[in-house]
């Protein structure tokens, strides 16, 4: 992993290198698309969406004030402060829906996230923060211990099926998460229901 300081500030935060890895493993083209940001916070996601030709970007945040006020003033980018992404209704349809919120388990926001997409949609790519998903005996100081990070990916991945929805892709974030967790963004699409 390459150190904060050894990387170029190519984007409003550093959420948006662990977008743009995910973009770029993938082979994902997002221009023209319709996007939706669940917890934009200062915007490193929107910044990168909008650096790889997204047309419009919704920033969904329950917070007020801190995205970036470069992304602030940009006509493709549609301020949602002060909203909960659990309820949020988009004024239209996405092509692809981004995620990047702590506290709130994929389980829970993946429904959300899937009612915002149109059909024939790119899909969801969530930012997997394994910290949220464990169980409080698979921390150490807030740290998902190594020998418990497959079996809370393993039950992330069911909660995924669970939900019908399929892994597309994985990429491991090239930035460690908060207290040196590692954390992954997968690609997801829904399945066709019978």
């Amino acid at each position: 992993m390459m150190s904060d300081a050894a990387r170029p500030q190519r984007y409003v935060s550093r959420a948006g290198l662990k977008l743009e890895a995910a973009l770029h493993g993938f082979g994902l083209d997002i221009a023209g698309c319709v996007c939706i940001d669940f917890g934009s916070h200062t915007g490193g996601f929107v910044d990168c969406l909008l650096q790889h030709g997204a047309a419009r970007v919704y920033a969904v945040d329950p917070g007020y004030g801190v995205l970036n006020y470069k992304l602030r003033r940009d006509a493709r980018v549609v301020v949602c402060e002060r909203r909960n992404a659990l309820r949020f209704e988009p004024p239209e349809p996405a092509d692809l829906v981004t995620i990047d919120v702590g506290w709130t388990p994929q389980r829970m926001i993946l429904p959300a996230a899937r009612r915002c997409l149109k059909e024939g949609a790119r899909g969801i790519l969530t930012l997997i923060k394994p910290q949220y998903e464990a169980e409080a005996s698979e921390l150490r100081s807030g740290v998902v211990a190594d020998e418990c990070l497959d079996a809370v990916l393993r039950r992330c991945r069911d909660d995924i099926r669970a939900l019908h929805m399929s892994i597309r892709a994985e990429v491991q974030s090239p930035l460690e998460g908060h207290g040196g967790n590692r954390e992954f963004v997968w690609w997801l699409t829904s399945e066709p229901r019978s």
